[in-house]
């Protein structure tokens, strides 16, 4: 495993950091983010100014999903994947499995185009489940 790009001082700005860690493709979409709220720094919603610290938890809402991630170590420029791992230890809990939906209607295979009236009986359907 590559070792993240050390940084001289001992904490950067949480936009920097977002986007070093891959969290965002853009440092632009990071601070636009803080600006939002999505960001948070121990519980506290910060600016994309907010110094970060090993040690420290960030929860953000980045285009993924919700995210909970512990700084590990700190970087001020985008690297690999591999580095941006390092970064962080994601503690986002697991998504709850959906539920798969059973289809209102099939057709069989080969069956050709749905005639109007089959049209308008399969609309009928859809419009019950709403």
């Amino acid at each position: 495993m590559a070792a993240p790009v050390p940084t001289k001082k001992g904490s950067v700005r949480v936009d920097k950091w977002l986007w070093a860690a891959r969290c965002f493709k853009t440092r632009t979409q990071a601070s636009k983010a803080c600006d939002a709220g999505h960001v948070r720094v121990d519980g506290a919603t910060v600016k994309g100014s907010t110094k970060v610290k090993p040690g420290v938890t960030v929860d953000v809402l980045c285009p993924a999903g919700h995210r909970t991630l512990e700084v590990v170590a700190l970087a001020e420029k985008r690297g690999p994947a591999e580095v941006a791992r390092a970064l962080y230890i994601d503690h986002t809990p697991e998504p709850e499995p959906r539920e798969r939906l059973e289809p209102i209607f099939e057709r069989e295979r080969g069956t050709g185009r749905p005639t109007k009236r089959d049209r308008r009986l399969l609309d009928v359907l859809r419009e019950d489940d709403w």
